[in-house]
């Protein structure tokens, strides 16, 4: 029972994700539903800032707390819920489009939903898609460290955000580069979340483009065939293309457009925060004190503890349920906090350099020291006094 209880808490996300499913299928106010469950979350996270459990841990027989076929089982189940998503959204685009007549209906000869959709809740629907379809980033985050069945699935669920090269570059840019200029998905002090969205997705979609390009030339293959690994990651996005474009023609693009950015903003926003100013030399060892670890009550249950960055970067290959604290900075706040501050970037800036400058000070080799000078000056970060609540690490 124990053990059931501990897997159990990290089934928030699916919850909630089945959850804004259900109200783009219920229709009327209810598409409105995944906006909603993400400002609670918002809020639930802040609550529970002062609360840092521990992981999953193990029993008193030193096995893992974690049940590996459960979890493996809902991460599984995950892309097909992920696709579900999308088709229910392209049906409320189509029934938009078509002008079917707004009227009350059942499902399944008792379940009351509305037939039909205005414009309002289309855009409320589609706003609920794209949150509820960028956590699936967390899945396809834990399965691109795993090979051949889970690996293919990993790309799949990430293909449905158009980012199916995440899975390559993640695992071959940026868990090897991290904290460099190297990295596109390390954000260097300054630069504000909008801008890193574009800056990583692009960056990362074109180091598996000249990867393929040189492994590709290797073995004298052409780089246009389907044994490119860049190019078939896209073509896993085509099925969503088509539908959409099907479905509604130019708003079904425009909505998709949306559902991608929101999606794609959400994965890029955990790489900005997870990494966010840190620095290491070029050839250097990677350590703990190259990630910010989130390890707060709501974080760590909500995204299966991939907060505990210093120990993911120690042991990629890890189950998240086998991770913990390793002794990495932390910023003492969760993501779903962390987020809506790096939304105001002067806020976020003005918190950050505090916290960045005790890094500098306590975390710091001497030559991550001077790097760290050439970059405040060009952040323009200057700190009179490092020694606030703010700066706490």
């Amino acid at each position: 029972m124990k053990k059931m209880l501990i897997n159990a808490r990290y089934f928030i996300a699916p919850t909630l994700i089945l959850t804004a499913l259900a109200g783009v299928i219920l229709g009327g106010p209810f598409v409105w539903v995944g906006v909603a469950l993400f400002g609670i979350g918002i809020v639930i996270d802040t609550m529970t800032m002062p609360f840092h459990p521990p992981g999953a841990g193990t029993d008193e027989n030193g096995e893992t707390n974690g049940i590996p076929w459960l979890q493996n089982s809902v991460m599984y189940l995950m892309l097909l819920v992920f696709a579900a998503l999308q088709v229910a959204i392209a049906w409320r685009i189509y029934q938009y489009v078509n002008g079917a007549p707004i009227e009350t209906m059942t499902l399944l000869g008792f379940i009351p939903f509305t037939s039909g959709i205005t414009g309002t809740e289309l855009v409320g629907a589609t706003i609920s898609t794209g949150l509820f379809a960028g956590i699936g980033i967390i899945y396809g985050h834990e399965l691109a460290h795993t090979k051949g069945f889970s690996f293919v699935i990993a790309r799949l669920m990430m293909g449905l955000s158009c980012s199916a090269h995440f899975c390559y570059a993640h695992v071959y840019n940026h868990h090897l580069e991290l904290a460099h200029e190297d990295d596109p998905a390390t954000a260097p002090r300054g630069r504000d979340i909008y801008t890193h969205l574009w800056m990583s997705y692009f960056g990362q979609s074109k180091f598996l483009y000249k990867m393929e390009q040189t492994r590709l030339a290797k073995l004298g293959k052409s780089f246009i065939s389907f044994d490119n690994r860049w190019i078939r990651g896209f073509m896993m996005s085509l099925p969503s293309f088509i539908l959409f474009t099907w479905v509604g023609g130019l708003i079904g693009i425009a909505c998709m457009f949306l559902i991608l950015t929101i999606s794609n903003f959400l994965l890029e926003a955990l790489n900005y925060m997870e990494h966010y100013g840190l620095i290491r030399e070029k050839g250097q060892p990677i350590d703990y004190r190259h990630s910010w670890d989130n390890s707060n009550l709501f974080t760590s249950w909500f995204f299966i503890e991939i907060g505990r960055q210093g120990d993911h970067h120690d042991r990629g290959e890890t189950h998240f349920w086998e991770l913990d604290e390793v002794g990495s900075p932390n910023g003492g706040w969760g993501y779903f906090t962390e987020f809506v501050v790096a939304l105001v970037p002067p806020l976020y800036h003005s918190i950050m350099k505090r916290k960045l400058a005790v890094w500098d000070r306590e975390f710091a080799t001497e030559g991550e020291r001077r790097i760290a000078d050439r970059m405040n000056k060009l952040a323009g970060y200057h700190v009179a006094d490092a020694n606030t609540v703010l700066a706490r690490i």
